[in-house]
């Protein structure tokens, strides 16, 4: 992978020094790999450069870049990167719209009743329960999840935001360090829910004395 001094940047990319940093100071640009004193960029901040071109000459605004980049990096679904979550993106699940798993789906934020249907509003959600065999058992299996996790991922949540801070790696503009957190936290959670799952079953006191 080629590397990059800063006056060689701008001079393949065609953006000026002084735009450069500002794009880096802004968070639309990822920092510079650091060497000693010497900070060096590569081709990934070229590719970088261009779709901030490219953005800017469709009437992009530089918070409109930032908000569409941090949500690339986070790997977001393209409706939440845009900010947009289309009606048509609602999947109506065939149950009764007054039963309890439906009215639980409700309170949690991942459901709307209209018109006697139930749709469901979070396309992840929806496409796990419009999958299955039995949606009403699916509806209350993430329910009962949410129910019994919510203050646990609320307490980690706060956790990770004190480490962040205490640390010193929060700064409001400067989405790496929290970006890279929501990934460790939920790569971490993942490896250990599959740990549990095949583990013999433990008690919530067991496994971490909550």
């Amino acid at each position: 992978m080629t590397e990059y001094r800063i006056g060689e940047l701008a001079g393949v990319s065609g953006v000026t020094e002084r735009n450069i940093r500002a794009y880096r100071e802004r968070g639309l640009l990822d920092p510079p790999c650091r060497r000693g004193r010497g900070a060096f960029y590569d081709d990934h901040h070229l590719a970088q450069l261009e779709t901030i071109n490219q953005l800017l000459a469709k009437g992009f605004t530089s918070a409109h870049i930032v908000a569409f980049l941090d949500g690339i990096r986070r790997g977001d679904a393209l409706t939440d990167v845009l900010g947009v979550q289309p009606a048509w993106a609602e999947r109506p699940v065939a149950v009764d719209a007054l039963s309890t798993s439906a009215q639980r789906l409700v309170r949690h934020g991942l459901a709307r009743v209209a018109n006697g249907r139930v749709a469901i509003t979070d396309p992840a959600v929806a496409n796990a329960v419009g999958a299955a065999d039995d949606p009403e058992h699916s509806m209350r299996v993430i329910a009962d999840v949410l129910d019994s996790t919510r203050h646990l991922i609320d307490g980690l949540a706060a956790q990770t935001a004190a480490a962040l801070r205490a640390g010193g790696y929060f700064r409001p503009g400067i989405r790496q360090a929290e970006d890279l957190a929501k990934r460790v936290v939920a790569g971490r959670l993942r490896a250990a829910l599959e740990d549990h799952l095949a583990s013999p079953e433990v008690t919530p006191m067991e496994a971490g004395g909550y």
